[in-house]
């Protein structure tokens, strides 16, 4: 549920918590989902981890009225076909291959928002319920509930935005097969951990955004946002203490008569301590494109450019559609 949706959003490094204002708005603030004009759809695939991992996700909003608006989406990220090899040996010793079997492990997150506009003019709110289901083959699978708030005020050119995410504290509470564990708990002494807690915990996080989005001579625009993404307790943030800390992120999209888009982003800034004491600062640069045309729009994200975060390239795909253009 961290890493983000929508390749426009992750080529601008995640930057939109006041600019998003479409069906991805149920992801990044769900304040934004009262910029739909009527109804979209959007899909998104990735793949992590020289595809070993697969990412996808879904979602669909609708405009209820002039004041309201819901949404609905699915995020899928799982590793499938994983070998299991727990009864490749038989009870005399011997190897038997056809006791191999394969499992998947996925997590899932399903998203329930609903946006409203307050009295104040230019100011509207968000919710977010989520279910959260989490399963590793027949070892292990949790069900987990939590909850996310999101504001947002436009103001001429100027965008602001305040997302808060569970904000309840969101609970998994897993289900442990005892069976499986204790046909492996000791298969080499000492080597295997005791039996999982049953509980785990996501504490809150916090994103405060800024953008402005500006026109040049009708047919050009640029829209630059900066994100500040905050946890409540001491991390490798860039800036980092016991009460919060806090990771900056900045991005940009120069768009061609709302036509074509070319994105840019930085984030992640992490201080990172070396083989040798020493210490720097690592951060994850992203670009991206995007192409819009009747209602159509299909983006591209190239994340986790270069050296900085010691991480693989990741190629993002994503659609959106307007309904709309089908009435």
């Amino acid at each position: 549920m961290n890493i983000g949706v929508d390749a426009a959003a992750l080529g601008m490094s995640n930057a939109v918590t006041a600019s998003s204002g479409d069906v991805n708005s149920g992801y990044w603030n769900p304040a934004g989902l009262l910029k739909i004009e009527d109804s979209e759809v959007s899909l998104m695939h990735a793949s992590y981890f020289a595809n070993i991992a697969a990412y996808d996700y879904a979602a669909y909003a609708k405009k209820i009225d002039d004041q309201s608006a819901w949404g609905i989406s699915l995020i899928r990220f799982g590793v499938d076909d994983i070998m299991n090899t727990t009864q490749l040996i038989d009870a005399q010793g011997n190897i038997d291959y056809n006791r191999i079997s394969l499992f998947s492990t996925a997590d899932y997150g399903l998203t329930f928002s609903y946006a409203r506009k307050m009295k104040f003019d230019g100011l509207h709110y968000g919710v977010n319920a989520k279910v959260i289901r989490r399963i590793i083959g027949d070892f292990a699978s949790s069900w987990g509930f939590g909850f996310d708030a999101g504001i947002q005020y436009d103001k001429d050119d100027w965008h602001y935005g305040l997302m808060l995410r569970d904000i309840t504290t969101t609970y998994n509470v897993w289900a442990i097969n005892e069976e499986k564990y204790n046909q492996i708990k000791d298969a080499v002494a000492g080597q295997n951990q005791a039996l999982p807690e049953s509980v785990e915990i996501t504490l809150p996080k916090a994103q405060l955004g800024i953008a402005r989005k500006i026109d040049f001579h009708y047919d050009y625009t640029l829209l630059a946002a900066l994100n500040l993404n905050m946890q409540f307790n001491r991390t490798n943030d860039v800036i980092s203490s016991d009460a919060v800390s806090i990771d900056p992120a900045l991005g940009l999209e120069f768009g061609y008569t709302e036509l074509v888009f070319l994105r840019a982003g930085v984030g992640n800034f992490q201080n990172v301590e070396q083989i040798d004491g020493s210490k720097k600062v690592n951060f994850q640069p992203n670009i991206g494109l995007g192409f819009k045309y009747k209602g159509i729009q299909i983006d591209y994200a190239l994340t986790d450019l270069g050296d900085q975060s010691a991480a693989l390239y990741s190629n993002i795909f994503s659609v959106k559609v307007d309904l709309s253009i089908f009435r």
